[in-house]
């Protein structure tokens, strides 16, 4: 049975083709990883199937009764509401069943016998559908799912307001996955899950009955959830079965294919031109000559394989600091109320530190207050001599107008249009990404030109917040490598341990600084 059938299906935007007669079929039973390089189009395929936005050309079709839920990068929350007045909203139509119930036991008291017997049987029905669907026993499976991606820890009559943006995530997460729809369209779902969190949604994935289409760049978890791979590239989806291993096999072997027919057809094209150039002139063999410029003439092109522009980071370094970047003392941190109990603790010049632990503690909340954005609420933090730090946060705060080119030119104004251009380009962002708002790029290509600032400073002290969120496979890969390559200190809050743990001096899990239950 076929979910979801798009056919022919064509989109551009800015000037740029985004994809170009794509198909997809999505079958029952089918757990899709959809793949490929930051910007070519992946969440922008999801808001067509979803009717977010309209194709230029083709169909998209789901056929017969089908609920759909969509987890995008773009998903908010309404402030006013706590963790479990949001997750409850994901059974509105039981609680509308639940009203019309007593509605009808209200009317029953001025009923005819007539009008009681329909009550009666309306009742009956409600009544039976709110047992089957298990109306009566919500709150336990809320904090079922709720507590499987870390809610419960945070509790679940906090007001989503005062929630970090992982939190934030982490409850549409949920509230999407109570809903039980027949489909899910997850984008970029474990971006601010913790470690035990996705180990939590992978089973839970894996024995999903029904079917869904996954955006990730996380390989370990598409590998163990997927059994489909659509690779979008050049505009154009192909299709794999298989993990994502088994896609990086039968890709690679598919590549080899295409650039020798490529090669191949070259050759006998240039024997041809070749032979067409020396007789065609000839009398005796003129006949030969035109019969091979038929031939040519009738060959049907193969296409050279394009290369994509592969990123290059590289973080340029300035002069060595003190020994100690940091010593902090008694450092309580917090906005309004303590995260922590009292610390204290030095970062020494050349240490490379990964930071872990659950959403909420203050993770973030130690960067910024290290960095002096915000003040501890006691204590207090020494920076070392010489220090220049490059910070690289979470998200963009506001929605950016400027182009790429405009971004980084406005910070770095002394360098002139062909520089920044090319600054760009290195972190593998095209001419139309380059000229292209930023808050209308992909999460990926945004953080891309977040790097490319950085790397235009000279650090000795790199201070990054989630860096790898939204990056592609091989851009994550450049990265780590760039950061080993680094000299300086690196101050590093991720979820990713196959990111750092091979290359880190240390790990510190904030959890042991909290004075939260956990």
């Amino acid at each position: 049975m076929s979910y979801l059938n798009v056919d022919n299906v064509s989109h551009s935007f800015g000037g740029r083709e985004i994809l170009e007669n794509v198909s997809f079929k999505l079958l029952r039973g089918e757990h899709v990883g959809l793949v490929g390089a930051n910007g070519e189009g992946k969440s922008t395929f999801l808001n067509i199937v979803t009717g977010k936005i309209l194709p230029d050309e083709g169909k998209v079709e789901w056929p017969g009764k089908i609920t759909v839920g969509y987890l995008d990068q773009q998903s908010s929350l309404t402030a006013g509401k706590t963790i479990r007045e949001v997750l409850r909203l994901a059974f509105d139509r039981m609680y509308e069943a639940e009203a019309q119930m007593l509605e009808c036991y209200d009317k029953m008291g001025d009923a005819t016998p007539e009008e009681l017997e329909k009550l009666m049987f309306t009742v009956g029905e409600l009544q039976s559908e709110l047992e089957h669907s298990g109306f009566y026993s919500l709150d336990a499976k809320i904090e079922e799912v709720a507590n499987g991606l870390g809610l419960g820890d945070i509790g679940l009559d906090k007001d989503v307001a005062d929630l970090s943006g992982g939190q934030r995530s982490k409850v549409l997460l949920t509230k999407l996955l109570l809903e039980n729809t027949s489909i899910l369209l997850l984008d970029e779902p474990t971006n601010y899950l913790d470690e035990n969190h996705i180990q939590w949604l992978t089973k839970f994935l894996q024995e999903y009955e029904h079917a869904f289409i996954l955006i990730s760049h996380d390989t370990t978890f598409l590998n163990n959830v997927v059994n489909v791979i659509y690779h979008l590239e050049n505009c154009e989806f192909t299709r794999y079965t298989g993990d994502y291993d088994k896609f990086l096999e039968l890709s690679a072997i598919h590549k080899s294919q295409q650039n020798n027919a490529y090669e191949k057809q070259q050759q006998e094209v240039a024997q041809l031109e070749d032979f067409i150039a020396r007789n065609k002139a000839r009398i005796s063999t003129t006949g030969r000559a035109k019969s091979r410029q038929k031939k040519l003439e009738k060959m049907d092109l193969i296409e050279k394989p394009k290369e994509k522009l592969q990123p290059h980071f590289n973080f340029r370094e300035s002069r060595t600091p003190s020994r100690f970047i940091v010593e902090a003392k008694n450092v309580v941190l917090g906005y309004d109320t303590p995260l922590t109990r009292p610390v204290s603790f030095n970062l020494e010049r050349g240490q490379k530190i990964a930071i872990k632990g659950v959403n909420g503690l203050g993770k973030t909340t130690l960067l910024k207050t290290i960095l002096g954005k915000i003040k501890p609420i006691s204590g207090e933090i020494h920076l070392g001599e010489f220090l220049d730090s490059g910070y690289f946060e979470q998200e963009e705060r506001t929605k950016n107008e400027n182009t790429a080119l405009e971004e980084v030119w406005n910070t770095y104004p002394g360098l002139s249009n062909s520089e920044v251009r090319g600054a760009l380009a290195a972190c593998g962002l095209t001419s139309e990404h380059i000229t292209t708002k930023v808050f209308v790029l992909s999460g990926g290509e945004a953080a891309k030109v977040r790097l490319c600032k950085l790397m235009l400073k000279d650090v000795n002290w790199l201070v990054l917040d989630e860096p790898t969120n939204h990056l592609d496979v091989v851009a994550k890969e450049e990265l780590k490598q760039a950061l080993i390559k680094f000299k300086g200190s690196i101050l590093l809050v991720s979820h990713d341990p196959e990111f750092y743990e091979d290359w880190v001096t240390s790990v510190l899990n904030i959890e042991d600084w909290t004075t939260k239950i956990i």
